[in-house]
């Protein structure tokens, strides 16, 4: 007796439906709300990260991250994504298969994600991925702004920042501060020095300082 193949059933091609199948749907991007000035500190740190880096290296902003090419909920958003070395590109959505994981990756903390257990799911995401270093920028935590993780045998492992060289991002060799924008209060930024003085600056920065030097020269 030859059995049905329950998978490509005869009688489905006589059949009629009231709709046609819904395709899978593969975002490439967040589709949550975003207040302007969590949209803010993210694009200032963006802008900043590419004028160091330049075309030599990749960095993403709020773009879905995938670790497993057979699952497409295995992903998740950083705010900032960076991985030094690789060539920079226009990407939809970053794939860890063809463009290996980011080194760090960085969230700005905003009013859907303050909760403990958000934060344990969105780690455990980070640690699957395998990205290396994860920071976490609270602008509104004034006794601990900074938080950050290292994936240490395959565990991510939140960093003593009263130790040395605590707020080196080792990829960028460059140290993680908090400083006050006139507009939007504290903001993450990245600095040459320990101390948060020689800041990299964004492009609207750079122009400015620019601008400046040559009026002085004027």
């Amino acid at each position: 007796m030859v059995l049905p193949n329950p998978a490509q059933p005869l009688a489905r091609r006589a059949r009629s439906y009231l709709r046609p199948p819904a395709p899978l749907h593969f975002p490439s991007e967040e589709e949550v709300p975003e207040g302007i000035a969590h949209f803010k500190l993210r694009a200032m740190l963006f802008s900043s990260l590419e004028a160091l880096l330049g075309p030599g290296s990749l960095v993403s902003s709020d773009q879905f991250v995938y670790w497993d090419p057979t699952d497409p909920g295995a992903r998740l958003a950083p705010d900032i994504g960076i991985r030094v070395g690789t060539p920079r590109t226009l990407i939809r959505s970053w794939k860890t298969w063809e463009l290996g994981a980011p080194h760090v990756g960085v969230e700005i903390v905003s009013a859907s994600d303050e909760s403990p257990r958000e934060l344990e799911e969105k780690l455990e995401r980070y640690r699957r991925a395998g990205i290396l270093e994860v920071v976490r920028f609270d602008p509104d935590d004034e006794r601990r702004p900074i938080r950050i993780w290292d994936l240490i045998e395959g565990d991510l492992v939140e960093r003593d920042l009263d130790g040395p060289n605590a707020l080196l991002c080792d990829a960028l060799g460059l140290y993680w501060c908090v400083r006050r924008d006139a507009v939007l209060g504290a903001a993450l930024r990245l600095s040459r020095d320990s101390g948060g003085q020689d800041l990299i600056l964004t492009t609207e920065e750079r122009l400015a300082e620019l601008q400046a030097e040559l009026e002085k020269r004027r």
